[in-house]
């Protein structure tokens, strides 16, 4: 069996839930406190014993590629002020064997993993969503080292799963379990992208983190344009399902959702309150907003 090695990070969406931020800033580029967001996720993979990452990109994201680029001007300026620490954040962000494709139009998460297909060869392979974010703070093992785990142990694409209140399935794809082959590891009749909650098969809502075999890409090329006119991974899951098994992995770990903005938000507090730098004035503000919206909502009352 071979091994996973690679990562595909899709990363070409227009961000139009963080305008006007993202108007000229790549949504991926936004920090949790002092970090870019897709930094999390290639800190992920490579935790996770992934060697080659590619990026699909679209048209202004040119700050990604220069954050994983060196900055000879600054680390010179870092170096030359003994600003040690500051250098190694810097330097560790090169350090990565990390590659970009371009996805020329937008058709869809499916067709961005089939535009890697060169890139990733005769191989199998993770997607990484740049939305969900899991383990920031180092608690656990990462849900990508989980899935390999999966997948070594059964050569079947995998995809993670997470249990959800049963009004919020229609914001995810939403599995269909026919039986738990052993705790957390569901066989699955079939995938539902955003159903209506009256018509959920599960709470079972996929997050954002899949191993493929290669054979996804001949699927994903046959695959007609589903909802919104787009390629959905999704409907190619559901193609594939039907000749070789496809396995739903259960994540009960951490899951944060930056791809809106009280997800975003709630992601900064969790992490800022972990940063050596931040979390013992962020603990306090914290109390004393308590204190002074506990007062406003008892005048409220009155």
């Amino acid at each position: 069996m071979k091994q996973v090695r690679k990562a595909i990070i899709p990363a070409a969406g227009l961000g139009t839930r963080f305008l006007p931020a993202t108007k000229a800033l790549a949504k991926e580029m936004l920090p949790i406190v002092d970090k870019p967001t897709i930094q999390f996720i290639v800190e992920e993979a490579r935790q996770s014993g992934i060697e080659d990452i590619v990026v699909v990109d679209g048209k202004n994201k040119r700050s990604i590629e220069d954050h994983f680029d060196s900055n000879p001007e600054l680390e010179d300026n870092l170096r030359s002020k003994h600003k040690d620490e500051m250098l190694k954040l810097v330097e560790e962000t090169t350090d990565i064997n990390i590659y970009f494709i371009r996805q020329s139009h937008p058709r869809g998460l499916g067709d961005a993993v089939l535009t890697a297909r060169a890139f990733i060869g005769d191989e199998p392979f993770v997607v990484m969503l740049g939305d969900d974010l899991n383990n920031i703070n180092g608690n656990g093992n990462p849900l990508t080292k989980e899935l390999i785990t999966s997948y070594q142990e059964t050569g079947a694409s995998t995809l993670a799963v997470m249990r959800v209140p049963h009004e919020d399935t229609a914001k995810y794809g939403v599995i269909n379990p026919s039986a738990e082959v052993k705790p957390g590891l569901y066989n699955v009749t079939n995938f539902v992208e955003k159903p209506d909650p009256k018509d959920a098969p599960s709470d079972l809502a996929i997050i954002g983190r899949y191993v493929f075999t290669p054979e996804i890409f001949d699927v994903l090329e046959n695959t007609k344009p589903g909802k919104g006119n787009e390629i959905q991974l999704t409907d190619a899951i559901n193609t594939l399902n039907k000749t070789q098994r496809v396995f739903a992995h259960e994540y009960k770990g951490d899951r944060y959702d930056t791809g809106n903005k009280f997800g975003w938000l709630e992601t900064n507090i969790e992490y800022g309150l972990n940063h050596p730098q931040t979390k013992d004035e962020l603990r306090e503000y914290i109390k004393t907003l308590g204190v002074k919206l506990a007062a406003e909502d008892k005048a409220k009352k009155k």
